[in-house]
């Protein structure tokens, strides 16, 4: 690897692993990188057999919850920070590590920003400058974010109106660039790409015809009684639509997961099969006609297929598609989630007789499939190895 300048790309959860898989695999093919996963353990085994979906495996792995009893008994955000910046500090001291990849708005992204700048390391932001306007919505991600931004070197910055957001927080415009997002470099590729392990609870549904909706609940500030609303208004709509199939995905937390759980176990047509391997969830969004999520990345990712969503929250960050008509916000309310649900049905037309279970094509405002190249060649150019990549124009189709 001579020649090779060594990054370390920060991965600590589902979502961080799959956005920034596709970046590494890019710097792979370089000239000029060696790119070295370092694993937090903050979302543990998961994130190692996602980043496997992909053919990566980390260089090192950490344990922030050592003594704890794990990740449900860690205890709160402080003292999970204190554990990631403690391992993360000693790793990215190395004298040979040239840049330090984060995404998001992760605790581990924040303590790999932090300890990085702290080792005066430079540090890339990828998918840089989502806001919601609110410093505590979503929490603590919101918070994690602004303060990612104000140690970062290099920002890159999913869409245009990501851009704007940095700007406006003070962010030198000649250190932004405009990739995409590369969740939709990931979630393509794994809907085409070969099973990485099967799912015995899903057996037979990526053949069935019935129309499918996909379901998950993980937000902390919706943790107890309002994931409790989502699944009786999951229960209530598996009761109104028989013929239609909901496919709860559920959290690697235990109490999140029976939270959501509690109101659907005996409905036939409502499927519990735990946490889901990326491609298999991948395939799934790409089949399905409804998608009901407090989460960020599925925003994304369903919009990839032209996916229409329900998002259980009462602000997002991800503005482009509430925008573009693909996005709905409908909070956590029971019959506000049903009443979304029964307009979408009948918008999309996919319980009519003759129809195909598809929704409509709609344009992707999040990006074009290659913005993991776009990143990679941003890290090259910030090293002074490779020329600055053009920003993404417009907004872009699938």
């Amino acid at each position: 690897m001579s020649g090779r300048q060594r990054i370390a790309i920060v991965v600590g959860t589902r979502p961080e692993a799959v956005k920034l898989a596709p970046v590494v695999r890019e710097l792979q093919r370089t000239r000029w990188a060696e790119p070295a996963v370092l694993t937090t353990g903050q979302h543990g085994t998961v994130v190692r057999n996602t980043l496997a979906c992909f053919g990566l495996r980390a260089k090192a792995e950490l344990d922030p919850f050592a003594g704890t009893g794990g990740p449900a008994a860690a205890g709160p955000v402080t003292e999970l920070t204190a554990g990631l910046l403690s391992g993360l500090g000693s790793r990215l001291s190395a004298p040979d590590v040239r840049a330090v990849l984060v995404q998001g708005d992760t605790s581990s992204a924040l303590a790999g920003a932090m300890a990085a700048f702290f080792a005066k390391i430079p540090v890339v932001h990828v998918e840089a400058g989502l806001r919601s306007g609110d410093a505590r919505s979503p929490f603590p991600e919101e918070a994690h974010r602004r303060m990612i931004a104000e140690l970062s070197d290099l920002h890159l910055a999913p869409t245009h109106a990501a851009r704007r957001n940095l700007l406006a927080q003070g962010v030198a415009a000649d250190r932004i660039v405009v990739t995409g997002n590369t969740v939709i470099d990931a979630v393509v590729a794994a809907s085409r790409g070969p099973r990485h392990r099967a799912v015995p609870e899903l057996r037979g549904l990526e053949q069935n015809s019935a129309p499918l909706v996909v379901v998950t609940a993980h937000r902390r500030e919706n943790w107890g009684e309002p994931i409790r609303r989502v699944g009786r208004a999951v229960a209530a709509l598996s009761r109104q639509y028989p013929d239609v199939t909901f496919v709860v995905a559920a959290h690697m937390n235990p109490a999140v997961r029976i939270a959501i759980e509690e109101s659907l176990r005996g409905r036939p047509n409502v499927h519990l099969p735990g946490p889901i391997p990326y491609d298999a969830f991948a395939r799934l969004l790409s089949r399905s006609v409804l998608a009901i999520t407090d989460s960020g990345g599925i925003q994304e990712e369903a919009a990839a297929f032209g996916l229409p969503i329900l998002v259980t929250r009462d602000n997002t960050e991800r503005t482009e598609g509430i925008d573009s008509g693909l996005a709905r916000l409908v909070g956590t309310d029971e019959t506000e989630i049903v009443a979304a649900a029964e307009k979408e049905f009948a918008r999309e037309g996919v319980l009519d007789a003759g129809k195909p279970n598809r929704p409509f094509p709609r344009p992707n405002p999040y990006g074009d499939g290659r913005a993991a190249r776009r990143c990679a060649a941003a890290c090259g150019w910030l090293l002074g190895l490779a020329p600055r990549p053009p920003d993404i124009t417009g907004q872009e189709t699938r």
